[in-house]
């Protein structure tokens, strides 16, 4: 994917992007959705697409014009060849876009009817009413295939008896009905345009296009129209979040030097007029306690940091911090174990520094590592900078085990040290009190196995990917296994770390996904869940293996059952397994089997 800050484009510019697009690729299917003529929304909305897509072809297919809630019922009742569409509405996305004309056409500019006082609230009752109808629609849709909406963006007609400059209560009843439609949306798993972010691409007064309107039906301004397909394109494929940020102590997270100053002279107060380190320290725990890895790579004196943590004040714990590298050696190197200690790739992760030359160390020592700059006294710049990180780390959904991440590296690293002192892992793993949980119950709902298949590189089968829709729908086959494991021992639980999804074919199984967290290796989960399958009844599990750079630890699990590393997919038989599989002291429980 490109850059997630991405500008606007011009329609050369965007078709441009789609003429340049080779005729091999295969397609990422969008339905989009709308009253109006498509136009320049369609043109945009496949560019943005594009943009983001790696070796697939934005289709966007359309309704017909003025039939919003028509081409909506359509796409639910899945028509095949006779259908406008000629698709089936499981296999696309969905992006829809509503205006005001679309809840009634008295609030447009192109149809006749009255604007008459009297007409006024049978107009906002009939709004309300088709409204609520795509509401559930849409609930509906989203229950099987990713769905993106804008809600409507246009100003109203002069409609209401009252002058522009003020709200009535027709017009306040209108915009509550969205507000409440918005809330009953996000609620049901339909991302929804975020009305204030969008004013910042468009402000509201350059929107509308009456000419257009009226001659081509397409009310939007080429400025707009681009707005609102941007942002839509950026809801259909959300960028990955990063998992980690590392910054810099002094300047950056306070004001101040605290091996000159002393750790009560630096600052973070708007006393101080330095309530910009305040603001920072604040989204650093809150981007901890939603899962972010946060640590610190800092040219500093142990001692006095160990005090400034000691302050009743800061706002951002000690605690919420793993790990801390404090010494005076280049803090590329800092970042480099502190990488090592998470597990994870300088893709994943922001640095964060006052200073250009620090900055410009790191990035030359891991060139995948997004530096930022922290602008000391630069007010615009700070909150531009709060807003970037903020949207570098966004989460559509919040996981149990997104709160367990700081602590359950904490607790691997005493883990390590444990095994450590015992004469063998054996007699360690004997003492662990494990307790491994299978789950079968789980369904194509749980959003956390979808995240962990899509993010884990060094334990998983092939490296296949999946949109929501398309883990849907194979989830859905009656053929088809789903089991999710979790986790926990004596130093803690570490929530749901596995999936296994596969095809039944009598007393064979098709393994297709097979993911594990690398926070769970060395703990025999690996044996013990295929111990599960075979014990479920199964003769022959066949994995649908593919090597790849990064899977290197299922390449030795794999390695230890076979005798050779595979190199493609291959079947394991039960008791060739079993000749290999060494005793285990987990608490195995089975949730959902009968």
């Amino acid at each position: 994917m490109v850059n997630r800050f991405e500008k606007s484009l011009s329609i050369t510019e965007a078709l441009k992007i789609l003429q340049s697009v080779p005729g091999g690729f295969p397609p990422f299917n969008v339905i989009l959705v709308c009253g109006f003529t498509p136009l320049h929304v369609q043109t945009f909305l496949a560019a943005h697409l594009q943009r983001k897509l790696q070796q697939k072809r934005a289709e966007i297919a359309v309704g017909l014009y003025g039939d919003l809630t028509g081409t909506l019922e359509r796409f639910t009742c899945q028509q095949s060849a006779n259908n406008d569409m000629r698709v089936s509405g499981t296999e696309h996305e969905l992006a829809v876009v509503i205006e005001w004309a679309d809840l009634d056409p008295r609030l447009g500019y192109r149809a006749g009817g009255s604007w008459t006082p009297s007409s006024v609230p049978d107009i906002v009752d009939n709004a309300r009413a088709r409204l609520a109808s795509i509401t559930e629609v849409l609930k509906k849709v989203a229950s099987k295939s990713r769905v993106a909406a804008c809600l409507p963006t246009l100003p109203l007609p002069p409609v209401f008896h009252t002058s522009s400059w003020q709200v009535g209560p027709p017009q306040v009843a209108l915009n509550q009905s969205v507000a409440n439609c918005a809330g009953v949306l996000t609620e049901n798993a339909v991302a929804v345009v975020n009305a204030e972010r969008l004013n910042e691409l468009s402000p509201p007064g350059t929107r509308f296009d009456l000419k257009s309107d009226l001659l081509t039906g397409l009310p939007y301004t080429l400025t707009h129209a681009d707005a609102v397909a941007q942002s839509l394109a950026q809801l259909l494929l959300p960028d990955e979040p990063k998992k980690g940020l590392i910054t810099d102590l002094d300047d950056t997270v306070w004001d101040g030097l605290v091996g000159e100053d002393g750790p009560e002279a630096v600052s973070w107060d708007l006393a101080s007029h330095q309530w910009l380190h305040g603001l920072y320290q604040k989204l650093l725990s809150a981007l901890a306690e939603q899962g972010v890895l946060i640590a610190v790579a800092t040219k500093n004196d142990a001692r006095m940091v160990a005090k400034a943590f000691e302050r009743a004040d800061l706002l951002l714990s000690r605690d919420k911090i793993f790990p801390l590298e404090v010494h005076w050696n280049a803090k590329s190197s800092s970042v480099g174990r502190i990488l090592r200690a998470w597990n994870i790739n300088a893709d994943s992760v922001v640095f964060v520094d006052d200073s250009a030359a620090e900055l410009a160390e790191v990035a030359a020592a891991h060139p995948r590592i997004e530096c930022i700059q922290f602008p000391k006294n630069d007010y615009a710049a700070g909150y531009h900078m709060l807003r970037r990180l903020r949207d570098l780390f966004a989460k559509e959904r919040m996981f149990y085990e997104d709160g367990l991440r700081q602590e359950t590296l904490r607790r691997l690293a005493e883990f390590q040290d444990a095994l450590e002192t015992h004469p063998t892992p054996q007699e360690f793993l004997q003492q662990l009190h494990a307790v491994v949980t299978f789950d079968y119950r789980c369904h194509a709902q749980d959003g956390r196995a979808l995240e962990l298949v899509n993010k884990t590189n060094q334990f998983n089968l092939n490296g296949i990917r999946f949109s929501e829709p398309d883990w849907k729908r194979i989830v859905a086959h009656p053929q088809s296994m789903l089991s999710v494991v979790s986790y926990e021992d004596k130093f803690g639980s570490l929530g749901k770390i596995a999936v296994l999804r596969g095809e039944k074919e009598g007393y064979r199984l098709n393994v297709s996904t097979w993911v594990m967290s690398c926070r769970a290796l060395a703990r025999q989960i690996e044996y013990q869940s295929l111990k599960a399958l075979f014990a479920s009844g199964f003769e022959e599990i066949v994995f649908q293996f593919y090597r790849s750079a990064r899977n290197g630890p299922l390449q030795d699990f794999f390695a230890m059952l076979l005798g050779y590393r595979p190199d493609a997919p291959f079947g394991l038989t039960r008791t060739a397994f079993e000749k290999k599989c060494p005793e285990m002291y987990h608490d195995v429980r089975i949730v959902g089997k009968d």
